[in-house]
């Protein structure tokens, strides 16, 4: 004891500590090294943390901590992954014989459009459907009219699934919509992200004590630092099985352009009825079944056969962090691959993979039309700024970008020659393709690829395009922070 009394009043003992500290901070760092690589994660990916972790250390660990480790195949994702395999197999067996004659009819009528689905019945990620009506909704002037509508004419049931639900004029009719369906015996199930929907107030609470089935996805609170990555993106509505909703505007109502908010807001959506619808709901399903438990039969009431008219061949695509391949970056992919004459795309995050940026450098080297909408300004500084960084090399290789001046453009959507329409949740970046629960529809079809076309025209009315003499002339400072910001890219 006297010993160690002398040991701590003596002159040095100050310095053991601060020895053993680093030597402990040196240890904690070699190993965080060594299991961000024994992830064999992207090496873009790794190389990002790594110096993070160097040049900011405190900084580093805590974004690491909380969003750099990969838990979610070693964790709720795997099993949500595989009980969703098996759901999803024992449809895909159920609809097997048609889903053959169906991908025939499709060739004859989309060329080699057929290709992309066949990808997707392949890997089974999608199930093609062909009777299909599909409409086009501008903004949220259109889609929550729709959407109400819709709502009110409910008999049996209606399914929610949603990143963001604010609690404004939007969010309370919805919700005044919804009690006033539960009190005449509506079923309502509703999901929405904790982390999207940090303005969604007392709706949740409202919702549950009228009866309503109402859950959230991944709470934050709860498990913080496993739920901050994977976050349910999709935008999700299903009516008594007979009509679906999906695209990218959210359930608030900044999306309405009356003028209450400063900032124009440009999205797209698409109301489907038929076969699709079915697809949709088993989506919902899936995803209802990973926050409740609860299982559902593949029939009526939630599953039905509607007898319609159209000839709209759709698949419906969803990805997560659970899925086998990053399929929504492999549709986007192919449907560039395959295109023939032209390729439009809207999209407010643009990162692209090292493979889409080449996949759109090739077409437009090939000769083909290839334009490109992103916004003026972004609601993200680093962002925006990573997104800048990409425009050179495509301008060099003949892509036409354009810079949407009216607001901002959030709608993610892309127009293959003039017959392949795709509306979804999906930005173009890594948290989309690998983190985030993302939905979205390929529609085969002439009629809903001329709307969308020509959406496109009415927005070039209100963009600039880039010119790549005066891009490349643009000051130091502004390349700069693009390449810093870039820097980042793999972890955004």
């Amino acid at each position: 004891m006297k010993t160690l009394i002398g040991y701590l009043t003596g002159n040095e003992w100050h310095l053991y500590i601060k020895i053993g500290s680093t030597v402990l901070l040196i240890l904690i760092f070699v190993g965080l090294v060594a299991t961000i690589l024994l992830e064999n994660r992207n090496p873009v990916k790794a190389i990002a943390y790594i110096l993070v972790l160097v040049f900011i250390p405190i900084v580093g660990l805590i974004v690491y901590y909380y969003l750099g480790r990969d838990l979610r195949k070693r964790r709720r994702f795997t099993l949500k992954g595989s009980k969703d395999e098996v759901l999803f197999l024992r449809y895909w067996e159920s609809q097997r014989a048609q889903l053959e004659q169906m991908q025939l009819e499709l060739r004859q009528q989309a060329g080699s459009k057929q290709e992309l689905s066949a990808m997707l019945l392949n890997t089974r990620q999608s199930v093609l459907s062909k009777n299909n009506q599909v409409q086009l909704l501008i903004n949220g002037e259109e889609k929550f009219p729709a959407v109400f509508s819709a709502l009110r004419a409910a008999k049996h049931h209606i399914h929610i699934e949603y990143y963001m639900v604010a609690a404004d004029d939007v969010g309370n009719e919805l919700t005044e919509i919804l009690i006033e369906k539960l009190n005449v015996g509506v079923q309502v199930r509703f999901i929405y992200d904790d982390m999207g929907s940090d303005r969604i107030g007392d709706i949740p609470k409202r919702l549950r004590e009228q009866g309503a089935s109402v859950h959230t996805f991944s709470p934050v609170l709860v498990d913080f630092y496993l739920n901050a990555n994977y976050r349910n993106h999709r935008k999700i509505i299903v009516v008594d099985g007979t009509v679906g909703f999906v695209g990218g505007i959210n359930l608030d109502e900044r999306y309405i352009n009356n003028g209450k908010h400063p900032t124009f807001w440009r999205d797209t959506h698409l109301r489907i009825e038929g076969d699709a619808v079915n697809v949709l709901q088993l989506q919902f399903l899936m995803s209802y079944r990973y926050c409740s438990k609860e299982v559902f039969p593949f029939a009526e009431p939630f599953f039905q056969r509607p007898v319609l008219t159209g000839n709209c061949f759709t698949d419906i695509v969803a990805s997560g962090p659970d899925s086998e391949w990053p399929i929504a970056m492999q549709t986007i992919l192919m449907a560039i691959n395959i295109a023939q004459r032209s390729i439009r795309i809207s999209n407010p995050y643009f990162i692209p993979t090292e493979e889409l940026l080449t996949a759109l450098q090739m077409a437009a080297l090939a000769g083909k039309d290839v334009q490109l909408m992103l916004p003026l300004k972004g609601d993200s500084y680093i962002v925006q700024h990573a997104a800048l960084s990409y425009i050179k090399p495509l301008l060099a290789a003949g892509v036409k970008i354009f810079f949407y001046t009216r607001g901002f453009i959030h709608a993610k959507t892309m127009v293959i020659d003039n017959n392949l329409a795709w509306v979804s949740s999906v930005n173009f970046d890594n948290r989309s393709f690998y983190l985030n629960c993302e939905i979205g529809a390929l529609i085969y079809d002439q009629e809903v690829a001329a709307k969308l076309n020509r959406a496109f025209d009415e927005d070039l009315l209100y963009a600039v395009p880039v010119q790549e003499t005066r891009w490349n002339k643009r000051n130091i400072l502004k390349r700069f922070m693009d390449a810093v910001c870039r820097l980042l890219t793999p972890l955004l």
